[in-house]
């Protein structure tokens, strides 16, 4: 993996999240990250270091943090709802799909290289699940920006070490890792993903060399994490 030689700096949207969380844990613990911005309903408690700044913003309001999003390398979004079947189709779109796109408005407008996302595998704008669509629709969005580098994270199920959910992600959690030797070939990228691991990649994937429109998937998340 080619490092870049220079400092980054990373803007965040979404810290608070599981995956946010996870990101955020690995990237205090790079050296090569000169500053981090997370931009958040509520700043987070546990994070005491001087090294990050954090603003309470309206996530619905890109005029509440278009004064902190310039002057960093990468922006990195892990924004969305949590359980998307729990809200409304409108609500769903303005959260993973409309915050996110004004987000990354702001990023490119304020000369930042770098976007990353945490979207799913298997989205794309013509599919027929709503959920996968839009995400989809919102990646062709982001390319059509044109940032030097777009960073598309693609996980299938995310395993989180405690279920916040109820009993379907309970089942969940214990049923997909035994799914693992079942899915081989093309079908590897479904395998589930430790969120810690997740959160590595998303990190890590900061300090990379790259240029252009990439997907990360499984067997990258690996890659990049160790």
């Amino acid at each position: 993996m080619t490092l870049k030689s220079n400092l980054v700096s990373v803007v965040m949207l979404g810290a608070s999240g599981a995956v946010g969380s996870a990101t955020l844990k690995t990237l205090l613990q790079l050296k090569t990250i000169q500053q981090i911005t997370l931009l958040g309903r509520n700043p987070i408690s546990t994070v005491k270091t001087g090294s990050v700044h954090q603003h309470k913003i309206d996530v619905s309001d890109p005029n509440s943090y278009k004064n902190y999003v310039q002057g960093h390398t990468t922006a990195i979004c892990t924004l969305g709802v949590g359980q998307p079947t729990k809200v409304s189709k409108e609500e769903f779109i303005k959260i993973d799909k409309t915050a996110v796109l004004d987000f990354a408005k702001e990023c490119k407008e304020r000369g930042i290289a770098h976007f990353e996302l945490l979207a799913s595998v298997g989205s794309h704008p013509k599919s027929a699940s709503f959920y996968l669509r839009t995400k989809g629709e919102l990646v062709e969005a982001l390319k059509a920006l044109n940032f030097e580098r777009l960073s598309i994270f693609q996980p299938s199920m995310i395993l989180t070490p405690t279920n916040r959910y109820g009993n379907g992600q309970a089942v969940t959690l214990k049923v997909w890792p035994l799914l693992k030797p079942l899915l081989l070939g093309n079908l590897r990228k479904y395998r589930g993903i430790p969120v810690h691991i997740l959160g590595q990649a998303m990190a890590k994937n900061s300090l990379k060399e790259g240029q252009g429109y990439e997907t990360l998937q499984w067997d990258e998340f690996y890659t990049i994490s160790t």
